[in-house]
């Protein structure tokens, strides 16, 4: 007799590598965390136009607090190359495991998405594709030109990965000339092992550098959290190190943990430790700088680019 087990109707988890690790507690959110749930008509049409597309946004896919917001006004982060990350990340709350082919349609799905939204500023980011041998560099280039040819009117900033091992990659993404670079560290160094162990701070740095040296006015970004276990003076330290590479434009958000097998969320910062951050950060002389509890690289994109290129027009 033979016994067959189905493992393909069964809901795969979404994160395998986790599914074993013990449960961490979630700590009550204080009240300056609270956000509305998203119920407005903005919200609504924003989904359906996402929906129509088939489109992936990593406003869904990281769960992230301010959609409510940001869909209201029509804004999405589209989130290119799947659903699906080759990475483990013990913040991220992006589906992990292997991805499927790359749709060859997607760019020109996110710039007719772009034209109906009637987007001025647009992010576009992606999963990490390690399993490509370009990290998926040609596909960003792709999506920016399919833009490009629809709003050309449109600014836009991509988020993406670090690329690492893909030479040429970098290159051609920045050849396509997005107006904005941005690249997250996430964290400060010492807690890359246990919160970002697929990626090297150092190299997430030179990469940043490396945009600057290719296009000097392109304008660069990059993102951390706090409450993962930082200290102080390490989060004034990574400010130098990347001012040290040009970078423009520093956000600085709240971690929250998306599950008991995520990360814990070691300490909630109040907002009067933003407040001084950003102080800090514009004194070592940042054209941008967004830190708040609810900052998310994406939230007022638009309205924030529109300040740091006024920034750089007054120091000019």
């Amino acid at each position: 007799m033979t016994v067959v087990i189905d493992t393909l109707s069964q809901p795969r988890p979404r994160h395998p590598e986790k599914a074993n690790r013990p449960d961490t507690p979630i700590l009550r959110k204080p009240d300056w965390i609270r956000v509305k749930a998203p119920v407005s008509k903005g919200y609504a049409a924003t989904q359906a136009i996402v929906r129509e597309n088939k489109l992936v946004t990593v406003c869904e896919e990281a769960g992230c607090p301010t959609i409510g917001e940001c869909w209201d006004k029509k804004h999405a982060t589209f989130m290119i190359m799947g659903d699906t990350c080759t990475r483990a990340c013990a913040f991220c709350n992006v589906k992990t495991g292997l991805p499927g082919a790359l749709d060859r349609t997607e760019p020109e799905h996110v710039a007719q998405a772009v034209a109906k939204l009637g987007l001025s500023h647009v992010v576009i980011t992606s999963v990490d594709r390690d399993d490509l041998a370009d990290g998926g560099a040609d596909h960003f280039a792709r999506t920016i030109t399919a833009i490009r040819s629809v709003c050309p009117t449109t600014t836009i900033e991509i988020l993406t990965p670090d690329f690492l091992r893909k030479d040429g990659a970098l290159e051609r993404v920045v050849a396509a000339r997005p107006d904005v670079f941005n690249h997250n560290l996430e964290t400060v160094p010492s807690r890359y092992l246990t919160v970002r162990p697929g990626a090297r701070y150092f190299h997430s740095i030179r990469l940043l550098q490396r945009v600057k040296e290719l296009d000097p006015a392109m304008f660069t970004k990059s993102g951390i959290m706090v409450g993962l276990g930082e200290e102080r003076n390490e989060v004034l330290q990574l400010m130098d190190d990347l001012r040290s590479a040009d970078v423009d434009f520093l956000t600085i958000g709240q971690y929250l943990q998306p599950s008991r097998k995520h990360h814990p969320v070691v300490r909630f910062v109040p907002p009067d430790e933003f407040k001084s951050y950003e102080t800090i950060a514009y004194a070592k002389g940042f054209l941008m700088v967004s830190a708040s509890p609810l900052t998310r690289s994406s939230h007022h994109a638009g309205d924030d680019f529109a300040r740091m290129k006024a920034a750089r027009e007054a120091r000019a």
